[in-house]
């Protein structure tokens, strides 16, 4: 595959800005050898295993890039600059999401009233505190609110 001739990236990236959707379809494969080096740069630096491969972050951040919300690309420059902060993202919403599973992110969620609900039964030890924040109000009721708040 040629290098791209830097003008014609850059031109490119500012009909795609101006709202030509072709314009990244023609951009796409002059850039990707580029975008490739780069995701392999970034995949470089994380854990082996990493279930994320180069092409995957290619594409993730491809996905972020048309998004429609993203400041114009002033240059070539710009360009693989704001690629890679993207892919960096990704990567870090990837780690965000797998910390989040570890810590009981995939766990069910139950509601406060469901998860008092444990059984029907009532316990000794809390038939026991009932029966201790009883005679502390008889002491002292402020006291007696102070714990049981």
């Amino acid at each position: 595959m040629p290098k791209p001739i830097p003008h014609e990236v850059t031109q490119l990236l500012l009909a795609w800005s101006n709202g030509d959707k072709s314009a990244m379809n023609q951009l796409m494969p002059l850039v990707y050898g580029e975008l490739r080096r780069l995701a392999k740069q970034h995949m470089r630096r994380e854990r082996a295993g990493h279930t994320l491969q180069t092409t995957g972050l290619i594409q993730e951040a491809y996905l972020r890039l048309i998004d429609a919300s993203q400041a114009p690309l002033e240059n070539r420059r710009h360009f693989f600059a704001v690629a890679s902060r993207l892919m960096r993202q990704a990567l870090v919403d990837l780690a965000r999401e797998c910390g989040s599973l570890k810590r009981g992110g995939a766990a069910e969620r139950v509601s406060l009233d469901e998860a008092l609900v444990v059984s029907e039964q009532r316990d000794d030890e809390l038939l026991a505190l009932d029966e201790a924040l009883r005679a502390l109000a008889d002491f002292d009721a402020r006291k007696s609110q102070v714990v049981e708040l």
